[in-house]
């Protein structure tokens, strides 16, 4: 599938054009670095879904430091998109906490803080999703993927982007016939409980924050900089490849 067919199938799901290409590019630029699982694989999995194409995500609470935001019914997608562009419009005086709520599913989460990063914004997001990780020991599923993403601009214009599930593979791995379901499970072989671990506290953070008995979510962490630590890693580093770095599709 290309982005033009991908455009195409989004907008037979009833998307109103101008959602159709924000979702399309969320796409495009997953397949483009790499991120195939959440690329125009999503497509078909939308397809699947019970969807509200018309819904709109809303705010419903702000303050100096805090926003709630309600799906309202949108797919996921369009609620981060919504945020991030709210971000971008009016960043905080010094750091803001957003509150998502109903909001699934959430992409390539490096996707959403490498916007906000262009910006010349620091930003940290987490999600929940449905309990596909088991303990190390066994047992049912109990925890999500629950991916997090850390972006750090920088002066030189090339930001730090890491985006890590807490999966050895991803669902959308599994979506897209690159990984069975039996590898889904916490990263780490021998050491999985330190990723079952911090999944289990990410996906605890994001539901003690919603309200309403809301059953999928994410918390993003957006801030001014005060420093500008990353040319000085990359002299450290040079010559390494780090987060985020390298030609799309690497």
């Amino acid at each position: 599938m290309d982005a033009e067919e991908a455009l195409a199938r989004v907008r037979a799901l009833g998307f109103a054009d101008d959602d159709a290409r924000r979702l399309v590019a969320h796409f495009a630029d997953a397949e483009a670095r790499g991120k195939t699982s959440h690329g125009f694989s999503r497509v078909e999995w939308l397809e699947t879904l019970d969807l509200v194409p018309g819904a709109r995500p809303e705010q419903i609470e702000a303050g100096p430091g805090f926003q709630r935001w309600h799906s309202r019914g949108a797919v996921g997608y369009l609620v981060l998109d919504a945020v991030v562009r709210a971000q971008l419009d009016d960043p905080p005086e010094a750091a803001r906490v957003v509150v998502c709520e109903d909001t699934f599913p959430t992409g390539m989460l490096g996707g959403w803080v490498r916007r906000l990063a262009g910006g010349g914004l620091v930003a940290a997001l987490t999600a929940t999703s449905p309990p596909r990780l088991s303990h190390p020991d066994g047992g049912p599923p109990l925890i999500g993927t629950t991916p997090l993403a850390i972006a750090i601009p920088s002066s030189a214009g090339n930001p730090i982007v890491t985006d890590v599930s807490m999966g050895r593979v991803t669902h959308g791995d599994v979506l897209a016939g690159l990984a069975s379901p039996e590898e889904l499970v916490p990263f780490g072989g021998d050491q999985a409980y330190k990723a079952f671990a911090l999944g289990l506290g990410l996906q605890l953070l994001v539901q003690a924050l919603l309200r309403d008995g809301a059953a999928r979510g994410a918390v993003l962490i957006v801030g001014r900089p005060e420093s500008d630590p990353v040319p000085a890693l990359r002299t450290a580093g040079a010559g390494v490849r780090l987060p985020g770095d390298g030609s799309p599709g690497h």
